[in-house]
């Protein structure tokens, strides 16, 4: 699905048999196809609707936290120039208990990204008369029609993505490009002749204060739109230098995702007219809004450029949830390399595609339109369980410059003592903010991953099977406490909870409580020669076999 640089004839191979002929811009491209989704299409609107114009400081936060994380798996990346480094490098950490625990939450992000699109495109979708009866009005849940049509858009994710990865592979260029080239088209045009500063102080700055700017980072969809970053690590076993082009990969995949975001957010604050948030900006609103930035261009004039917004709002939402319908087997795949789930999932076809996990990649999107029908609050889930899956790279960052101080690192991360932890803290924070009504939710998705994984790695240790996983529940003793304080505090918050944990008190609680995890992970991580050898025995590529 990415857009490989063009392999030199001496292209070396390692002793994996991957091909290391993967560029910077191979790499850059894979990050920022994935950053810029449908997160452009809401984000704006949303953020500024939890926080008012300081939604901007929410976007810079985020983009701050995002860094953190990203700069901790470039170092791993380096290390482990593995495909699908975000769920193996626990397991190298922590052994089996820990790596089938991030695994999941690895393959639960992946798995609610296409819906999550799909529910993008039907907001669009909203602008034609035609299809303006599959989203209730009132909360903009999906209709019974809509989640027809929404079944119908993941039926279309999976169908092509049977086809085989290089018919996709050969759009990716162009569709990355338009990607980038329409939202700052849509920042340079709708600002000229429309851009209005006092629009910033007019009703307040920060209405909503510091906790509107806070819950903006994860419930509006910050967060969600910066993701996504980890796609150059996933290939950092195909890179020809890991050593410079993974941090200016991962960095700079960052930055670009990053900078269209803000500018993003200041021309849509800056563009509306004063009546749409007259009333407040909670209150925002105005024709058009089901599709924001496509209504605010033609609110101001410029009915062309909304057209062509509305066929964006296919391409670019529907490009993201292709890649990562794309991942969800694959991931699948990868647990089942591990011993994870059954060797079902490692089946292909003749195209070279794990038909099982994207089988199950569909069933799975469409429970998701069940529980979680609004855009939003599917956001503040994949966002939860996208942190959760990033939070395993800092801790094993700990423990690999504790037990494995002398490996090879292609890239340094400077400050890494103090970086690691405070990424730690910085991931719990975002799914603190998440709020208690989306975290519970996701507890039961937890729950449901050990029931599955967990009931098919007993079976397997019980039939002596060969890939049975080791679980070692000591190295993980840790892993429980981390995810049930984390429930119990957000239970105890103002975010969606009982409002006994006051502001500014909750960060620091999560701060304490995330560094007392951080090194209780550390001093409880198995010996050396224990980690080295959950390294050895991890097959590093899968060669599928039909």
């Amino acid at each position: 699905m990415v857009n490989l640089d063009h392999a030199a004839p001496d292209a070396t191979r390692d002793r994996t048999g991957l091909r290391r002929d993967v560029g910077l811009i191979g790499l850059m491209w894979a990050s920022v196809g994935s950053i810029i989704g449908s997160g452009w299409l809401y984000g704006a609107k949303n953020a500024v609707m939890t926080a008012g114009p300081a939604a901007t400081i929410s976007w810079v936060i985020g983009a701050v936290a995002i860094v953190l994380l990203a700069l901790v798996h470039a170092e791993l990346g380096g290390m482990f120039p593995v495909a699908g480094g975000t769920a193996r490098y626990p397991h190298y950490a922590f052994g089996g208990l820990a790596g089938m625990s991030f695994g999941w939450f690895s393959w639960l992000q992946a798995a609610t990204v296409a819906p999550i699109e799909v529910e993008a495109m039907i907001g669009y979708l909203g602008h034609w008369h035609f299809a303006q009866g599959f989203q209730h009005a009132s909360d903009g849940t999906l209709t019974a029609s809509g989640l027809v049509v929404a079944v119908f858009l993941m039926a279309v994710f999976v169908a092509v993505n049977f086809l085989g990865v290089k018919v996709l592979a050969h759009t990716n260029s162009a569709a990355t490009w338009w990607k980038i080239a329409v939202p700052l088209a849509a920042i340079f045009i709708v600002a000229i002749g429309n851009f209005h500063p006092g629009n910033f102080t007019s009703e307040g700055f920060a209405p909503m204060g510091a906790k509107g700017v806070l819950g903006a980072i994860s419930t509006s969809g910050i967060i969600f739109a910066l993701l996504g970053f980890e796609q150059a690590i996933q290939l950092a076993g195909e890179s020809r230098d890991p050593k410079r082009d993974l941090p200016r990969a991962t960095l700079g995949s960052v930055a670009i995702g990053a900078v269209i975001y803000v500018l993003l957010q200041v021309v849509f604050i800056a563009a509306l007219p004063h009546s749409s948030f007259a009333h407040g900006w909670a209150k925002l609103a105005f024709k058009g809004i089901e599709g924001p930035w496509a209504g605010l261009a033609t609110l101001v004039g410029l009915g062309w450029l909304a057209v062509v917004l509305y066929i964006d709002a296919v391409i670019s939402p529907g490009g993201t949830g292709l890649i990562y319908t794309t991942a969800t087997s694959r991931v699948s795949f990868g647990l089942s390399k591990n011993g994870y789930a059954p060797k079902l999932f490692e089946k292909v076809d003749a195209r070279g595609v794990p038909w099982f996990g994207l089988i199950l990649s569909f069933v799975t999107g469409v429970i998701c339109f069940l529980p979680f029908p609004s855009w939003q609050k599917l956001v503040g889930f994949i966002t939860s369980a996208s942190v959760l899956m990033y939070a395993g790279a800092p801790l094993a960052y700990g423990v690999f410059t504790d037990k494995l101080p002398d490996r090879e690192r292609p890239y340094r991360l400077p400050a890494g003592k103090v970086i690691a932890p405070l990424s730690f803290v910085v991931a719990n924070l975002i799914i603190f903010w998440s709020g208690w009504d989306i975290l519970w939710r996701l507890g039961v998705a937890i729950v449901l991953g050990y029931v599955l994984l967990g009931g098919y790695a007993l079976y397997a240790n019980s039939k002596d099977l060969p890939d049975a996983p080791r679980m070692d529940f000591r190295a993980a003793q840790w892993l429980p406490v981390y995810l049930l304080g984390m429930g119990l505090i957000s239970w105890q918050g103002t975010f969606g909870g009982q409002g006994n944990l006051p502001l500014w008190w909750d960060i620091l609680v999560i701060a304490v409580f995330s560094l007392c995890i951080y090194f209780w992970a550390r001093a409880v991580a198995p010996r050396p020669e224990e980690i080295q050898r959950s390294i050895d025995e991890v097959v590093v590529v899968d060669v599928p076999t039909h």
